[in-house]
């Protein structure tokens, strides 16, 4: 099998640089890299050292492991937003969670070095390096997989004109054409990755899926699935057909956790990045974290429904006779001293870095099919497919009680009782059961649906707060008016809807972003403006 091109092995030094000096991979590949006497270049080549150094920089444009690149976009902003995490550090009235961040805190995804720059040329890089379609393919997935986090926090984004190297200066594209582009990606790579099904890459050069284009393929597909269900309500017809194109096709989605789409965070020196984050500034003798602990809601939910993952999820409470409390978000946050008692989220240095499981692809599938007609069971039905959902993810974490839990029909999440005796919550945050209900509206199988794709999704923040944003779902405790610092800006209840472009925009590039915030966004660039495919006529929390 002929990887890579022969033409350019003098370029090969010259492009691990690039790869060493933009990211942040570390062993082999970079020890080789910078070390020519251990093994000669056209070694380098036909192990695919070179096009691994590439690949692992591109990784690392999904979770960065650049810690600081990841507490921002994943900790600090996903987190919180998708109501798993929790903000606990010394910092004044002045954080996502309290919607009212400074542009460094908010700026990462579009601003920072670390993401769009190291995608763009290392993209550049492998066409350099390489002419074999499956590694261009893979390429492609892994910049869908990027970008759509980044149009997901923003709205409109330079896309199909970013220049060499990942340079934005240019004009934006509407969400919708981002959307458009990224699926006509998504398209040429399931083609190609097909097409190639049985010519593998080096295992060396790929860390996720271990070279096999059959996994990648099945990712391609899952978030062609997930972005077909994410523009459901602005794009209809044209959902119903990505959904079914991608749950149809001959390779078909991820429906094992063998084949989830994850980064092992032993490739990187500091390991996950989002544990080192969590762990900032956590005291001596102090187990729960430093600057991130677990968010009311979701430990609400878990403990109502007597949930058996809670011991894999959260570190126990430092308060006496409370295992699992989260600190709720929006609200004006205790003494450092203090917060430090709420639970911790249960990492560590080892875990992996997950973008999709396949919990998360069971559920799309239940959604699309309960809610909207899709055609997407493959011969399962409704009930079977949602509680194929729970199961996988019971699974995933190694959880006990999965019969027992999907046949609950009566527990309902907790009321929230703070610990501290600021910020308790009376009321139930949702009369949905666990056990699946074959007669309910699609209203309430939406609702049911999203609360358990919410629960198995848990660190994926980000995908969270999208979910939530599209469905109203599932319902959060609101942020309390002394809690919300965004000068009235945030609605207490919806929360942001987006992020507002960097500062940074406004002096590099003023022109396109001002033409994009007065011809695309649909409204001012700030945190109350509906996204492109944030269109729900039904949104609960939209309809008080």
């Amino acid at each position: 099998m002929k990887y890579f091109k022969s033409s350019i092995v003098k370029n090969i030094t010259v492009g691990a640089a690039v790869v060493a000096g933009m990211s942040a991979c570390t062993g082999n590949y970079l020890e080789i890299n910078s070390n020519p006497y251990e093994v000669s270049r056209e070694e380098m080549l036909y192990d695919g050292y070179a096009v691994g150094a590439a690949m692992t920089a591109l990784f690392g444009t999904v979770i960065s492991p650049h810690v600081n690149t990841a507490q921002f976009t994943d900790v600090l902003l996903g987190g919180p937003l998708g109501h798993y995490y929790s903000s606990t550090g010394s910092w004044d009235n002045a954080t996502i969670a309290e919607f009212n961040a400074p542009d460094d805190w908010t700026n990462p995804f579009m601003a920072s070095d670390r993401i769009i720059p190291v995608l763009y040329s290392n993209l550049r890089l492998l066409k350099e390096l390489t002419d074999d379609p499956v590694i261009l393919a893979i390429a492609d997935v892994i910049k869908v997989e990027a970008m759509h986090r980044v149009t997901d926090t923003y709205g409109p984004i330079p896309y199909s004109q970013i220049g060499e190297g990942g340079a934005i200066s240019v004009a934006y594209d509407s969400q919708k054409k981002v959307y458009e582009t990224m699926i006509a990606e998504l398209d040429n790579s399931i083609k190609v990755l097909t097409e190639n099904k049985q010519n593998g890459i080096s295992a060396k050069a790929d860390r996720v899926y271990g070279g096999d284009p059959v996994k990648w393929c099945k990712f391609a597909n899952s978030l062609k699935l997930r972005l077909a269900m994410r523009m459901v309500y602005a794009e209809p017809d044209k959902a119903r057909q990505y959904a079914e194109e991608a749950v149809n096709h001959e390779i078909g989605v991820i429906t094992s956790n063998a084949d989830n789409a994850k980064v092992p965070a032993a490739i990187y020196g500091e390991g996950n990045s989002m544990y080192v984050a969590i762990k900032y500034n956590e005291p001596n003798g102090v187990n729960t974290g430093g600057d991130t602990h677990i968010a009311a809601d979701i430990a609400c939910y878990m403990n109502g429904y007597k949930d058996p993952r809670r011991a894999k999820y959260f570190v126990p409470s430092l308060f006496e006779g409370v295992p699992y409390v989260g600190m709720r978000i929006g609200v004006v946050r205790p003494s450092f001293s203090v917060s430090q008692n709420f639970s911790g989220v249960n990492l560590t240095r080892e875990s992996d870095m997950v973008w999709m499981n396949a919990a998360e692809v069971a559920f799309l599938k239940a959604e699309g099919a309960a809610v909207f007609g899709f055609n997407v069971l493959a011969g399962s039905s409704e009930e079977d497919v949602y509680n194929e959902g729970i199961r996988l993810s019971f699974e995933q974490w190694g959880a006990d009680g999965y019969a027992e839990y999907i046949a609950d029909n009566s527990s309902l999440p907790a009321t929230y009782t703070d610990p501290t005796g600021a910020d308790s919550y009376s009321e139930t945050l949702s009369r949905i059961t666990v056990k699946w209900n074959g007669a309910a509206t699609p209203e309430e199988k939406q609702e049911r649906i999203i609360i358990q794709k919410w629960i198995a999704n848990f660190n994926l923040g980000n995908e969270a707060w999208a979910d939530y944003r599209r469905t109203g779902y599932p319902h959060f405790m609101p942020a309390t008016s002394k809690g919300n610092q965004s000068a009235g800006v945030v609605d207490n209840v919806l929360g942001p809807r987006r992020m507002p472009y960097p500062l940074i925009e406004y002096t590099n590039n003023n022109q396109n972003v001002t033409a994009a915030v007065s011809n695309l966004l649909g409204g001012p660039d700030n945190q109350a403006t509906d996204l492109w495919w944030d269109c729900n006529p039904n949104h609960p929390d939209k309809k008080k």
